[in-house]
């Protein structure tokens, strides 16, 4: 029998719970130098050299030797031998998921991807024209693990918002690789250098143009600054190691991209009513991605977290990646008794956590009164896993606390908007002594001209403007 789970028990009425709590929050910050100086060597030499460095980094770290990179890249027809090889409850799921994550997309483009135009009193046009990218780049991780789930998340959407190509890389590391600086990503099982045939049926799924089997900063330095083979993108997206978010926050500025994501974390408010062994789960389910990720569970009731605890010490030893569990449950988990449910989500909302379950019998009661999450997942039967797969909505969040102030990646990633502006020569001659005014007060002579040049003209000839 497995030893007891040791899962730090607060109380937000005993003394020295605000220190506690506050230690239990903190994650260092600090990127390894060691990563830094790596990953700004290896951009700096794919900026440099482009395919030739991208080609030496893949055959270094991920174990994969090619003349070229475009022997690297795989071909439709390759896609649909993927999408004819899984079983056909891997196509049935992957193809459900993708159409449900598609139809929530298409929601977000129906309320805030389209422009608008008005006109003012005087005639003048206003208004916002909203245009998608033309190209983004998708990183997939792969070596420990296949993510067929982060490439519909990332791939669908950018179809929805109607980006012109999208380029996904993914490492596809020989075995015994090194990975290091490079390929890999975060994930589960070892890879035998195979290509993943779940990952490349999810990308003939979701439309996805062109793929590379690189990955690490060189691909991410590819994607941004282009080689002869690899097209620049506009943003590029999707998860991975620390390398890859090394290089995503270095690249920042040629290109866009979605964030810099920490551990996975999810909150869990409960009031006791739902299984005890379902939380435990949930719980885990956020545990078992590496042990840095957090689980933390508010009640008002001890005796539901004592029950819970049961649960956890009874359920672990069923799980194959329980080593990883225990380190993050025992490392950064908490159970926390709260004084009410009303504490608990004062609490949720300081915390401003990637993934918050509401397991409750009225989540309707608490809804309102959370302000900052990356996801709320409302009552009993609601798991997170599900957000992570087929709901709908996206999974990539905003983690460590940035849900206060950022958005899940959706639609609005993938457009830009360009403001409109049409002003008529009544227009100009109502808009003209303020902008003088102003810019007058600024010191800024040219602009107040510009707009005063244009109230001394008598009205313009439309012939003659043409």
């Amino acid at each position: 029998m497995s030893a007891p789970v040791r899962i730090a028990r607060l109380d937000t009425a005993t003394a020295g719970f605000e220190a506690r709590f506050q230690q239990l929050l903190h994650l260092s910050a600090d990127t390894d130098a060691a990563i830094e100086q790596a990953v700004g060597d290896i951009v700096t030499d794919v900026r440099r050299r482009g395919d030739a460095a991208v080609l030496e980094y893949t055959a270094r770290f991920d174990g994969l030797q090619a003349d070229t990179v475009a022997a690297l890249e795989i071909t439709r027809s390759e896609l649909h031998e993927a999408l004819a090889s899984i079983t056909s409850a891997q196509r049935v799921a992957l193809e459900t998921a993708a159409a449900r994550i598609r139809a929530y997309h298409e929601r977000q483009l129906e309320a805030c991807g389209r422009g608008f135009t008005y006109r003012d009193a005087d005639g003048t046009l206003l208004g916002q024209k909203v245009t998608p990218l033309d190209r983004v780049g998708i990183y997939v991780p792969g070596g420990k693990a296949a993510y067929p789930s982060s490439l519909l998340m990332n791939a669908v959407p950018a179809q929805v918002a109607g980006v012109g190509e999208i380029i996904m890389v993914a490492p596809t590391p020989v075995a015994g690789s090194v990975a290091t600086g490079g390929g890999g990503g975060a994930g589960a099982a070892a890879s035998r250098g195979e290509r993943s045939a779940l990952v490349l049926a999810a990308a003939a799924i979701a439309g996805v143009d062109r793929i590379f089997t690189i990955g690490g900063a060189q691909a991410v330095a590819a994607l941004a600054y282009g080689t002869a083979t690899i097209p620049r993108v506009d943003k590029l997206t999707g998860p991975g190691n620390a390398y890859v978010a090394s290089a995503k926050r270095r690249v920042f500025g040629q290109v866009g991209i979605d964030m810099i994501a920490g551990p996975s974390e999810i909150l869990v408010l409960a009031d006791g009513s739902t299984s005890a062994d379902w939380v435990a789960m949930d719980l885990f389910s956020q545990a078992e991605h590496d042990e840095l990720a957090q689980s933390i569970l508010l009640c008002p009731d001890a005796a539901y977290l004592d029950e819970v605890q049961r649960a956890i010490d009874r359920l672990l030893p069923t799980l194959p990646r329980r080593k990883v569990i225990r380190a993050s449950l025992e490392g950064r988990g908490a159970l926390v008794r709260t004084r009410s449910l009303e504490e608990a989500c004062e609490i949720s909302n300081r915390i401003a956590p990637e993934h918050l379950e509401i397991s409750s019998r009225e989540p309707q009661r608490w809804e309102p009164l959370l302000r900052h999450a990356g996801a709320i997942f409302l009552g009993a039967f609601t798991s997170e896993s599900l957000g992570d797969y087929c709901a709908g909505p996206n999974h990539v969040l905003p983690t460590s606390g940035t849900a206060r102030f950022s958005s899940p990646l959706g639609v609005y990633d993938f457009q830009k908007r360009s403001s409109l502006i049409e002003v008529s020569e009544a227009g100009a001659r109502v808009l003209g002594p303020i902008a003088s005014e102003l810019a007058h007060g600024e010191g800024l002579q040219a602009h107040a001209r510009a707009a005063e040049l244009r109230l001394a003209v008598p009205a313009l000839d439309p012939a003659s403007a043409r």
